[in-house]
């Protein structure tokens, strides 16, 4: 049996990247220890089973010493406003294939003479937060009176997205890489990504957050979309980035899903934080700390009240959805965007696509769930 000689510090390097443990690893395979201690070499078989295993590409094992990996895409995720060292392989996978489908939806349109969308890049920093926010809720169709009869934050956000997917931006909300349910996403990486572009604008979602969350996060990558500025991102409302960008694209989130003006009209101080919380949130359909965070804005509390509500309320809210999923009507066509599968589709059925690369980027390979997206979307009969 022919082994390879393998640099054992690509071995470690592959395990980290993946996020695993040697403990996770050697029921599969027992002899990685000895792999990475340099006193055994594996297989080409077993090299590529690693490779498989670690969600790496099996020609990195081959180099002469470990590679830097860039995200492809401006980062603005922090952690204690320090820079993320290190992407997950779910992440950067995630965003070569959004890359993908955004190049093949960019050549679809102009072989189709779509026109451009006017809005991207329409804004800037200068912009007014409350003027942009109103902008974006026109072109979006986006009624804040519409939303207050909705019952519930899942009709909320299927509205939401597909009032997107109708102005021509792309969403994609998955909490899996693909549909392989072994590789689920974390929302405490990223929530979320914009890849911006004037045919073509996509917004990804991690679709493991919860509904609420999700509704900011699509909020925030819009305003990304706005700036036509592509980013991965951490957006959550509470936070006040120090990185300009974020900073301006949380404020017209919040503005774009709770306008001030409304909420000061809305909001009864003389009732307990608790029972207004819960009403306005779900009055708007956001998070509770959406809510605080606007009300801290209104004026209603001081700095040091809203840090110590949010810290309360945030230890609430993980405590009762410990345990829960966020994935919400994750259909196949609300993982790949429907504009984006509807076009896939008829490109495939008219003969100008391959099956071969229409199933590589809708993530499945039977083409019994190609016919079952394709009569779902109203494409196939």
């Amino acid at each position: 049996m022919i082994r390879v000689d393998i640099k054992s510090e690509l071995l470690t390097w592959a395990r980290e990247r993946a996020g695993l443990e040697i403990a996770d690893l050697t029921h599969r395979f027992p002899k990685l220890p000895a792999w990475e201690g340099g006193t055994a070499r594996p297989t080409l078989k077993q090299v590529e089973n690693f490779a498989k295993a670690t969600h790496t590409p099996v020609g990195f094992l081959f180099l002469k010493e470990p590679p830097f990996e860039k995200i492809p895409i401006p980062d603005f995720r922090t952690i204690r406003n320090m820079p993320i060292a290190r992407p997950s392989p779910d992440l950067l996978d995630m965003i070569y294939v959004c890359q993908q489908r955004q190049e093949w939806y960019r050549d679809f349109a102009r072989a189709e003479r779509i026109s451009t969308l006017s809005f991207v890049g329409s804004a800037s920093l200068e912009s007014s937060v409350e003027s942009t926010a109103a902008i974006m809720r026109r072109a979006l169709g986006f009624d804040i009176e519409e939303r207050r009869r909705i019952p519930t934050w899942t009709d909320a956000l299927r509205l939401f997205i597909g009032q997107t997917d109708e102005a021509g931006i792309m969403v994609m909300c998955s909490g899996v890489v693909l549909n392989n349910n072994h590789r689920p996403l974390d929302p405490e990486e990223f929530r979320g990504f914009a890849l911006s572009d004037s045919l073509a604008p996509l917004v990804f979602i991690n679709g493991a957050d919860t509904r609420a969350a999700q509704m900011f996060t699509l909020a925030h990558e819009l305003a990304h979309i706005w700036l036509g500025q592509s980013a991965v991102s951490d957006a959550q409302a509470s936070l006040v980035p120090d990185h300009q960008i974020e900073r301006w694209c949380n404020n017209v989130a919040a503005e774009l899903l709770v306008p001030l003006e409304i909420l000061k009209r809305e909001y009864d101080g003389d009732l307990s934080l608790r029972s207004e919380l819960d009403r306005l949130a779900r009055l708007f359909k956001v998070s509770t700390l959406v809510i605080l965070r606007r009300i801290h804005d209104a004026g209603g509390l001081t700095k040091e009240e809203f840090w110590r509500e949010y810290e309360k309320e945030l230890k609430r809210l993980l405590a009762i959805s410990k345990g829960r999923g966020g994935n919400f009507y994750l259909t196949q066509a609300a993982r790949v965007s429907k504009r984006f599968a509807r076009a896939l589709l008829i490109s495939t059925l008219e003969g100008q696509t391959l099956h071969r690369d229409a199933f590589r980027m809708l993530g499945f390979t039977k083409f019994d769930t190609f016919q079952k997206l394709g009569r779902s979307l109203g494409v196939m009969a």
